[in-house]
């Protein structure tokens, strides 16, 4: 006799991009993955998505780098990484060698820097799809590609010109409106939006008067925001019934089910990885039991179909 997890199906498609299961690991939280080979099962997952490169090496921000706060986690690491070519040649090898889909995540300096990095990835062998980092907030220039959806319009754009794969948005909450901003990435041809990133914060030392990471800002992530992020992400479904990826204080398979009716195809699990390496793959396996509670085979049965007051569901 079947199990729930024989008769559920859990793949997903974000356009042209179709994954095993729901849940992908957020970048920033899951290194390069082979940091986690000995605790986590990685075929469990429905991709990995390893921090976040960039053309040249960043020495990232000085420490602190990050600090604690009520639910949450604020962090200024400021893209620290060796780069791409040493990304090619030293983590990419064992990427590609993982049992699911791996999703590269860039951040460019300026439009041109997004178009040459994608363009270098174009026809790399196992590459799943590229995640656009519109919207880092601890980097000089970071937020300004994912605040203006005409910004946004050229970057997608024209990374979709040289890379022939699926290319998810990563965008920023830290807008009055998000909606026009993700509708101008899928307009210029990402196959999904990853809402959202962190939020821009403060952590001050009142004694001392200064604040608590040495970059002075940095962005707030954990259960605190999920809140303000199931609300962008209904939102943007309400108005573009587009492909979303929902991002922000995913931890536990509740998290994931509000994301998923609130109108999101997949979520990122980040800074519970922090504290439980085994959360995605937690999450990934309560995933039919969950969909079984609400009488659905499949995710899509269940994506946007939050009742709101007054609907009559």
């Amino acid at each position: 006799m079947g199990t729930e997890q024989d008769t559920v199906s859990l793949a997903v498609t974000l356009g042209r991009l179709t994954v095993r299961n729901p849940v992908l690991t957020a970048s920033g939280t899951f290194g390069y993955a082979r940091e986690l080979a000995g605790v986590v099962d990685f075929a469990r997952l429905g991709a990995i998505i390893p921090k976040t490169i960039t053309a040249r090496p960043r020495m990232g921000n000085a420490p602190y780098r990050t600090v604690e706060t009520a639910s949450g986690l604020l962090n200024a690491i400021g893209l620290d990484n060796d780069g791409l070519e040493h990304f090619l040649v030293h983590h990419w090898p064992y990427l590609r060698s993982l049992p699911t889909a791996v999703i590269v995540n860039i951040a460019g300096k300026d439009v041109d820097e997004f178009i040459a990095m994608a363009a270098r990835l174009d026809g790399l062998e196992g590459l799943a799809a590229l995640e656009l980092n519109l919207s880092c907030p601890n980097v000089s220039g970071g937020l300004d590609f994912a605040t203006d959806p005409h910004v946004t319009r050229r970057v997608v754009a024209g990374v979709r010109a040289v890379f022939s794969r699926p290319v998810l948005a990563k965008l920023t909450p830290a807008v009055t409106r998000i909606v026009p901003v993700a509708e101008a990435a899928l307009a210029a041809g990402a196959d999904a939006v990853c809402i959202a990133n962190t939020f821009p914060g403060l952590a001050v030392d009142w004694r001392r008067r200064r604040p608590m990471l040495a970059h002075g800002s940095g962005g707030l992530s954990g259960p605190a925001i999920k809140p303000l992020v199931l609300k962008l992400v209904w939102e943007v479904f309400q108005a573009l019934r587009a492909p979303i990826v929902g991002v922000g204080g995913i931890a536990t398979i509740d998290d994931a089910m509000e994301y998923l009716v609130a109108g999101a195809r997949a979520v990122q699990v980040g800074t519970a990885h922090f504290y439980d390496p085994l959360a995605s793959v937690r999450i990934a396996e309560q995933l039919p039991q969950a969909l079984s509670q609400l009488g659905a085979r499949r995710i899509e049965e269940i994506v946007g179909t939050l009742a709101l007051p007054g609907s009559g569901s």
